[in-house]
């Protein structure tokens, strides 16, 4: 993943509120990869920029190969379409075999009828589920991960778990979580973000303790 002279802002009435500003970095293709920083910092702004559902103000994102949209993205799926159908309308996105998918997901997602009912019907965690269980239906070579481990209860969570390990054995992986666990048992490096600014760290300890400095300095 190559960030070349990357810039994300958002104008807040009149003042304008940067993201990033001026990165240009090489991530190491064979490390996962934590994202920390305070809430609100801008996150899940840079998964949905690696992901490209998003643009950069300016600046270039090369990706090696495909990549996931961001897993907690739950936006990816259409609201008025039922689960069964986004399934197999992502599957002839992705050239995949929509029989084959659907069946996946809808084992996944454990959600009974209301897979054939709308997706604006569905709970946060529903939703949650069906997205999760679209990205694991379909081989990426990045997959981006927005807290959706969290999703359900300990039975599922631990499932959830089981089938990422068995996809990164193939892949690696970029995630956002609140929870220093989670990122220490799937991650070996760290993207620090503060205000405009991100720092690349190999070691997973020293980002997170570079990440505690930058907020007890805030």
């Amino acid at each position: 993943m190559q960030f070349v002279d990357v810039w994300k802002s958002y104008r807040s009435g009149m003042v304008l509120k940067p993201v990033i500003s001026g990165l240009t970095l090489d991530l190491p293709t064979d490390r996962n990869i934590a994202v920390v920083g305070r809430n609100g910092i801008g996150k899940s702004t840079l998964l949905k920029l690696i992901a490209g559902t998003l643009r950069p103000s300016r600046g270039t994102i090369i990706r090696p190969g495909r990549t996931s949209w961001p897993l907690g993205f739950i936006g990816g799926l259409h609201p008025n379409l039922t689960g069964r159908q986004n399934a197999r309308f992502i599957a002839r996105i992705y050239g995949a075999d929509a029989d084959d998918l659907i069946a996946y997901v809808e084992d996944f997602a454990e959600i009974g009828r209301y897979f054939d009912r709308p997706v604006r019907t569905y709970s946060h965690g529903m939703r949650a589920r069906v997205a999760f269980g679209v990205s694991m239906a379909i081989d990426f070579q990045c997959y981006l991960v927005d807290e959706v481990i969290g999703v359900g209860d300990a039975r599922f969570r631990e499932k959830c778990r089981e089938i990422f390990r068995s996809k990164l054995s193939a892949a690696n992986l970029i995630m956002v979580s609140h929870s220093e666990g989670s990122l220490r048992e799937f991650c070996q490096s760290a993207l620090v973000m503060s205000t405009g600014r991100i720092d690349f760290y190999d070691d997973i300890e020293q980002g997170l303790e570079a990440y505690r400095l930058v907020e007890n300095a805030v």
